[in-house]
């Protein structure tokens, strides 16, 4: 018995299970060892847990370019092309559209409906030319040739043998630039005329009649019966009456 006895407060049983349970007093409470490295462990995590979430808060999901949510975290690869394209501000401020309204740029048009102010001459221009505010801008008509002649007034000539107006036919030769085909005028029509009625024959007549003083001269009608009468042999191959008529 004396053996048993130790200076100990607890018995050996006592110690052994005050081992295996040991207590710590925090706030006047006897809490266990064991609950209180859980405690720890909890608010560890639950610390590491808001430092986390408050870091991502601001961040938010971003959109990918095909309109699919991305988690926060993840790069979408961009190609080196689609970055020099891309007109959005690199410094994040702006809303990516064109400066001015997209009238800043050099060689550009200007905003819709913008009425510039009319420029004036500079005098002391080196280049600046009294004669050339006077100046006269006309339209040049190049004179036709002989194939562009007879494939222009083909379609004229057959046009008047339909309608009949020596005028309109008339306001159509004005317009262009016979030049030295205007006696071909009464030779082409005559030519179809042996090819048609005898009424295209008549409106003929009448038609060189009207000309003559204001598209075609008197010199140019003689001249055009003249190599009329030069040509009467090919003509007889198409019009044998060509002759009589």
């Amino acid at each position: 018995e004396l053996e048993n006895l130790s200076d100990a407060p607890f018995s050996g049983d006592e110690e052994n299970g005050g081992s295996e349970e040991r207590k710590t007093e925090i706030n006047g409470n006897w809490i266990p060892a064991t609950s209180i490295t859980e405690a720890k462990i909890n608010a560890k995590a639950k610390r590491r847990l808001r430092k986390n979430s408050s870091r991502d808060s601001g961040r938010g999901d971003s959109v990918s370019d095909n309109g699919e949510t991305l988690k926060t975290g993840v790069v979408v690869p961009t190609s080196p092309k689609g970055k020099l394209l891309d007109r959005r501000s690199r410094s994040g401020k702006g809303r990516g559209l064109p400066k001015k309204g997209g009238a800043g740029g050099k060689g550009v048009w200007g905003t819709p409906g913008q009425v510039y102010d009319v420029e004036e001459v500079d005098i002391k221009d080196p280049n600046y030319d009294d004669d050339q505010e006077n100046c006269v801008y006309e339209t040049v008509v190049l004179p036709l040739d002989e194939k562009a002649f007879e494939k222009t007034l083909t379609p004229i000539i057959q046009e008047y043998f339909e309608h009949g107006d020596t005028n309109e036919v008339s306001e159509m030769l004005k317009d262009l630039n016979l030049g030295e085909m205007k006696y071909s005028v009464p030779v082409l029509a005559v030519s179809l005329a042996l090819e048609g009625k005898a009424s295209h024959r008549e409106m003929t007549s009448k038609l060189i009649s009207d000309l003559c003083g204001t598209v075609v001269s008197k010199m140019d009608v003689e001249k055009s019966f003249d190599r009329l009468l030069k040509e009467l042999p090919e003509l007889v191959l198409d019009s044998p009456r060509a002759p009589q008529v």
